[in-house]
């Protein structure tokens, strides 16, 4: 029987995967200029990986297509895909892909957008339909004859038996409550089983901002097998200061699967970056890593460059590129939550 496992980011990917935003009602009165955002991340990633994108109808085929040659990308590295979405987070609407060092799989969570918002219906099928086009075995977490519901934002694996998540997000009873009844048992043994987890490490919970109540990606990432970054504010004032400087304390004390310290890095925090009076979930957390470079949201901020700077130290085989955000993350997400990594490897089909 295959022990599948849920490998590290910064393992070899096959492609990564995307959804072309579509939704001007994701970024009110921002849209125009997410398109070209979008392009850049593709130019950036194409260079060492494939990448596959999903579009909502021929015309934004054609769209797309032209914007992506007009930049320079070589669409032989390029794959597009017919599908229906309501919003382009594919972090979180996507599988997790796991292996068990030969076959890929697809882990299909149930999606309910983040127990917040009332059009998912399309997102729902998505990680399905993507295991279909690789031809992924397909598999369906359940506990008590529920299928479980969870975004890959939630979760941050070391590939070696870690995982980071957060108890705001998986085990809150009253706000945006993704499986009621669910244990923290019950996602240690569901990770266990299909990611490969046996050490699960729990922050209590995520940034100011975030709308999804709690995803780890925005607070605290692996970048080793022992090593994690997390954002740390410096203004006493700031809603996250007492928050974010006990999470560093409590991963300070934070050991791996194999009983060995961690070692902890610190990322600094934006400004907060507000739009139309709300405040918006910006953090140097939310980065993604492919093969070749590590991709770094921005805000035109004086803590970009150490940012860009910490991270730089911790992948020194990466080139490590900022994407301007200020924009971006008016729809309450950045690069993380838009991509999601296929690992190298044999699909079933």
């Amino acid at each position: 029987m295959s022990v599948f496992r849920m490998p590290a980011e910064w393992e070899p990917h096959e492609a990564t995967w995307i959804a072309w935003p579509h939704n001007p009602k994701d970024w009110p009165g921002k849209f125009p200029p997410i398109h070209w955002i979008y392009v850049e991340i593709v130019r950036h990633l194409h260079r060492n990986e494939k990448v596959e994108i999903l579009v909502e109808n021929d015309r934004l085929h054609r769209r797309v297509r032209k914007m992506l040659s007009d930049a320079g990308v070589d669409l032989e590295q390029v794959g597009f895909h017919r599908m229906g979405t309501d919003r382009s987070w594919l972090r979180d609407s996507g599988p997790t892909f796991v292996t068990d060092g030969d076959e890929v799989a697809a882990v299909c969570w149930r999606f309910n957008a983040w127990a917040k918002y009332s059009n998912w219906l399309k997102d729902v099928l998505v990680s399905r339909k993507i295991a279909e086009i690789e031809r992924c075995r397909p598999i369906t977490p359940e506990v008590r004859g529920e299928r479980v519901v969870l975004e890959g934002g939630a979760i941050d694996s070391n590939g070696a038996g870690s995982l980071l998540t957060t108890e705001e997000c998986l085990l809150s009873e009253d706000v945006q409550q993704r499986n009621p009844g669910m244990t923290r048992g019950d996602y240690e043994s569901l990770f266990a089983e299909h990611l490969g987890v046996t050490n699960t490490i729990w922050c209590e919970r995520g940034i100011v901002g975030d709308d999804t109540h709690g995803h780890v990606d925005d607070l605290a990432r692996f970048v080793g097998p022992r090593t994690v970054v997390t954002v740390l504010e410096t203004d006493r004032k700031d809603d996250n200061y007492e928050p974010l400087k006990r999470n560093w304390e409590f991963l300070k004390k934070q050991k791996d699967q194999d009983g060995k310290a961690l070692e902890v890095l610190e990322l600094p925090m934006p400004k907060p970056l507000y739009f139309r009076g709300v405040r918006t979930p910006a953090s140097y957390a939310n980065f993604y890593i492919a093969n070749g470079v590590v991709l770094v949201p921005t805000f035109h901020d004086p803590n970009d460059r150490i940012a860009l700077n910490v991270l730089a130290s911790a992948f020194p085989g990466r080139d490590v590129i900022g994407i301007y955000s200020v924009d971006y993350v008016w729809g309450f997400g950045t690069l993380h939550c838009s991509t999601q990594q296929q690992p190298l490897g044999r699909v079933c089909g």
